[in-house]
């Protein structure tokens, strides 16, 4: 690192558990984002902040006015702009260190399957159930770990797949495809403004912890919060041996 990184990072640096290696270790990190709304946008600004090498982040949609109330990289200018675009102009005031690639593109098939390929990790941050499950066989096939949030009215939940075919669950594991018959979209069911800040820091700080390999991780675990009693709770996951994305019939 320079002198200028140094000085940037020097909070991290004093930290033992981070230090030189495990901020150069972040530095070198790429990370894919699948939604740049209210988890996404928090999730970038502190993976930005933090120093990560690049981060790719795919969206398809424009800023409106209902996504002011809480997707922070946006102001009242950014109104009718791609997010992925408006997102890139406010991570570059953050810290112009880091490379940020747009995609303004829904990631389907070939497209988000070569995206997951190129980075070391992807965090879900999208708002319905065809995507997360999308994104869940695209890091599967590529061996990528996955950290999934979401946040709904005063509830918020945290996850992350990893160790994948070294027993670990998968996204489909925990949520079966078939049982999501209705979509619980802020769109339609409101938000708590905060609570996507809370969920979307908290993936942050678990792609953080994994890139500098530090902590313990959250694999294998669901982390469940409520913004009106301001409650965590973590439940354990287990793998379903007969998951047709992850399970022994899949891999076969």
């Amino acid at each position: 690192m320079d002198d200028a990184a140094l000085l940037r990072y020097s909070r991290h640096l004093l930290l033992p558990e981070i230090g030189i290696e495990g901020q150069e270790r972040i530095g070198q990190g790429k990370v894919l984002i699948v939604g740049a709304g209210g988890l996404g946008c928090p999730a970038a600004w502190y993976l930005v902040s933090a120093g990560i090498g690049r981060l790719f982040i795919a969206d398809d949609d424009v800023v409106d006015e209902t996504n002011l109330q809480r997707q922070m990289l946006y102001d009242a200018t950014s109104v009718g702009q791609p997010k992925v675009l408006a997102a890139r102009a406010a991570l570059a005031r953050v810290n112009p260190l880091v490379e940020v690639v747009p995609l303004q593109a829904r990631l389907e098939g070939d497209r988000l399957a070569q995206a997951v390929a190129e980075v070391d990790l992807v965090l879900d941050c999208s708002d319905n159930f065809s995507t997360r499950h999308a994104v869940n066989r695209a890091c599967v096939a590529a061996g990528k770990p996955l950290f999934s949030g979401s946040a709904i009215r005063f509830s918020g939940q945290i996850a992350v797949f990893d160790r994948i075919g070294q027993g670990g669950a998968c996204y489909r594991c925990l949520f079966p495809e078939e049982a999501e018959d209705e979509e619980l979209r802020c769109a339609v069911m409101g938000v708590f403004a905060p609570l996507t800040g809370l969920i979307g820091t908290a993936l942050a700080a678990e792609a953080i912890k994994w890139l500098a390999g530090l902590g313990a991780a959250l694999s294998d675990r669901l982390v469940l919060f409520d913004a009106l009693t301001m409650q965590w709770r973590t439940l354990n996951v287990a793998r379903d041996p007969s998951c047709p994305v992850c399970g022994a019939q899949a891999q076969a």
